[in-house]
């Protein structure tokens, strides 16, 4: 999906701000965004579908909200849609609707102890074998997803280098539209002077995570 949210690589927007204060959160209230949006969602969502609603967020609006306020918009409209509770509801901030059994409380202790005994691999099985080997040389698809997308604007029709193969995992530009389907994700590394010809250091290299169908032999 191209839209404003796909800013890498590109200019005027003037330099990154790297100099943050040393907390998770700015603002009280982002960290409870950060855990509404942890503890929340329906069954029916996928991380990829999230990013798709939020992908789709006005462009003023995408630049001039704070980064949590956006996550914040993203969760009300994804309830809205998933019909956890309508527009009427979360706007008059009363519920006209059953109310949902309240979760089992547990201490901020006891989720992190949880929390440290998962050992959640991502990776899932693929119906065909690998297309590319480490060493392959491809060229990243010129072409989009009209829909949601992993595959940044700045590397489309590039040429880059296999370095890894990381086995199948589920392929978001359809996972958006929900349907989980394994593809293999292989690390891709590209020259940043192909990328932008004004690179200053001719041997700084840009790695990225790209599915399968992403790519093409060169």
């Amino acid at each position: 999906m191209d839209s404003v949210h796909d800013l890498g690589g590109k200019q005027g927007y003037g330099p990154i701000e790297v100099d943050e204060p040393d907390v998770p959160f700015k603002y009280e209230w982002e960290g409870r965004m950060w855990g509404i949006s942890s503890c929340s969602g329906s069954s029916d969502w996928t991380i990829d579908w999230w990013r798709h609603v939020r992908e789709a967020i006005d462009p003023v609006d995408y630049l001039t909200r704070p980064y949590f306020d956006s996550w914040a918009q993203t969760e009300l409209a994804a309830y809205v849609d998933s019909g956890v509770f309508t527009l009427e509801e979360a706007i008059s901030g009363k519920c006209q609707s059953e109310a949902f059994e309240a979760p089992p409380s547990i201490t901020v202790g006891e989720a992190v102890a949880r929390d440290k005994k998962r050992d959640t691999s991502f990776e899932v099985e693929a119906v065909d074998a690998p297309r590319f080997s480490v060493g392959d040389s491809v060229v990243a698809d010129v072409v989009a997803s009209s829909h949601h997308t992993r595959l940044p604007a700045y590397v489309r029709g590039k040429p880059g280098e296999i370095t890894a193969h990381h086995g199948a995992h589920i392929f978001p530009d359809l996972s958006a539209q929900g349907n989980e389907e394994g593809q293999h994700l292989y690390s891709v590394a590209f020259s940043a002077q192909d990328l932008w010809q004004d690179c200053e250091n001719p041997s700084d290299m840009i790695y990225l995570d790209l599915w399968e169908s992403y790519l093409e032999q060169a």
